[in-house]
């Protein structure tokens, strides 16, 4: 008999066998509850829950307060030099209040201080810059954070799922899988969370870190032109 023969014969079942094989794959096959998933998860999955809705939440909250600072008014800096060479000091900076976003106060700070030598100016608008840009990197720091410990955590709850497992084994004669589902579960289901987790957090971050480039591209064009208006002749 060959090989092939023998693989024939070991690959032929009967109908009832074949049936309980497809019933068998239906049942592990299912779907499973997302909630489910989560309770399998183990306790771990309590920190990773409340990251995750940290992380969403400040995503939203920073992301709706970048895209307001990048809201210019139109022709914004044209108004203002034109005010600063008729004269109108008192205008440009009622222009400035009334344009809500970081240049504006900046340019805003430096109008407050014409007069003054340069130095003085310049440092003025550079400390405006400064709080500005810390107002708008709060609590990035946290998605930067949760990017690093979210997989950590995972790993965390495998490694607990991994031992829970082997505490199992170790009280059985012969190895039966249905004891130890529980604990694999646990690992790979924390493994899995801890990386999605991570991984959104990491792009959210990096997401918001380049609009925030952006705002701090428009406030350096805003306070060049001003003090190029100031080093002007005649001025």
């Amino acid at each position: 008999m060959s090989f092939f023969t023998i693989l024939l014969q070991a690959g032929e079942l009967p109908a009832a066998d074949a049936e309980q094989t497809a019933a068998g794959v239906d049942v592990i096959t299912k779907e499973i509850p997302l909630w489910d998933l989560v309770v399998m998860g183990g306790w771990t999955m309590i920190p990773l829950g409340i990251l995750s809705v940290m992380t969403i939440y400040i995503f939203v909250e920073r992301f709706l307060m970048i895209n307001k600072a990048l809201k210019d008014e139109r022709n914004f800096m044209v108004k203002v030099k034109d005010y600063l060479v008729e004269g109108k000091i008192d205008a440009a900076r009622d222009l400035c209040s009334q344009t809500n976003n970081p240049a504006a106060r900046m340019v805003a700070k430096g109008i407050s201080r014409i007069g003054k030598p340069m130095k003085d100016i310049v440092s003025s608008i550079e400390n405006v810059g400064k709080l500005e840009l810390y107002q708008l990197e709060k609590r990035m720091g946290f998605l930067a954070t949760v990017a690093g410990a979210a997989p950590m955590i995972g790993f965390l709850g495998t490694t607990l799922g991994m031992i829970k497992t082997f505490h199992e084994l170790k009280f059985q004669k012969t190895v039966e899988l249905a004891p130890l589902s529980g604990g694999i579960m646990e690992a790979m289901v924390t493994t899995i969370a801890g990386l999605i987790i991570g991984i959104i957090a990491f792009m959210a971050y990096n997401f918001l870190v380049s609009k925030v480039d952006k705002v701090v591209h428009n406030m350096e064009g805003a306070s060049i032109e001003f003090l190029d208006l100031l080093n002007e002749p005649g001025k």
